[in-house]
């Protein structure tokens, strides 16, 4: 199995947009020591810890998650989904579309349903502070699913993915688009086929889907074919 460790030209020419593709820190690095005593706390201090104890409660609640995402969100079972390094807005929606049960899913529907608005920021900011472990991309594909994710199908109406989820697929928190790196080839299958055959998630009133980008999503996999599907999967499986 070939590691993709060089993405292609394509990403010289995507530089300016993977600085804005960086997850956002919780503080900046080099910060100044804490505040001596007898000064007041700034406000990126009282953020940090904030940040800090939200991420360790949430260790102690996903305890229960490692038996499908594993340890620290890194599943080893491709039905389910690697965690480790998703940004927490995404991962906090799709909890609550879970909970909701606008995203039906047997397994996850039960677990959701039992947290609280506190527990979902908690389980996200763990999982987004956690490290992806790299992967193995498919040697006989993901050249081809290079091409696509960073070039797109202008014929077929299909945009470049690095758009979205940046040029080393890190996503983009801000938009609310996932980082896909190291993702099991066979769960972004999965995935694109639900958002094809509209499986991903239950329709709102108005006949679209309920999450904050399923109406593009559902729309860029219409047009792709199984082929494509699957050469992309494999260059986003071995991504860093």
């Amino acid at each position: 199995m070939l590691r993709v460790v060089w993405l292609g030209a394509a990403v010289i020419a995507a530089g300016l947009a993977y600085a804005q593709n960086e997850p956002a820190a919780p503080a900046a690095q080099g910060a100044a020591p804490a505040a001596a005593q007898g000064e007041r706390e700034s406000p990126a201090d009282s953020g940090l810890k904030a940040w800090e104890a939200s991420v360790q409660a949430g260790a102690a609640k996903t305890a229960s998650c490692t038996a499908c995402h594993g340890p620290n969100g890194n599943s080893a079972n491709a039905q389910w989904p690697r965690l480790a390094g998703q940004n927490a807005a995404y991962i906090a929606e799709q909890l609550k579309l879970f909970k909701s049960g606008a995203r039906p899913n047997p397994v996850m529907m039960p677990m959701a349903s039992t947290l609280s608005d506190a527990d979902i920021t908690d389980i996200a900011d763990y999982y987004a502070a956690q490290t992806p472990a790299g992967l193995e991309a498919d040697p006989s594909y993901w050249k081809s699913g290079e091409s696509l994710y960073m070039g797109g199908d202008a014929a077929h109406g299909v945009p470049a993915c690095f758009a979205c989820h940046g040029p080393v697929g890190r996503g983009n928190p801000a938009a609310g688009y996932p980082a896909l790196r190291a993702q099991f080839a066979e769960y972004t299958v999965k995935q694109l086929s639900d958002y094809q055959s509209g499986a991903r998630y239950k329709p709102d009133a108005k006949g679209a889907p309920p999450s904050r980008n399923g109406i593009m999503m559902v729309t860029i996999a219409k047009r792709l074919n199984p082929e494509e599907i699957r050469n992309v999967a494999s260059f986003i499986q071995g991504m860093r």
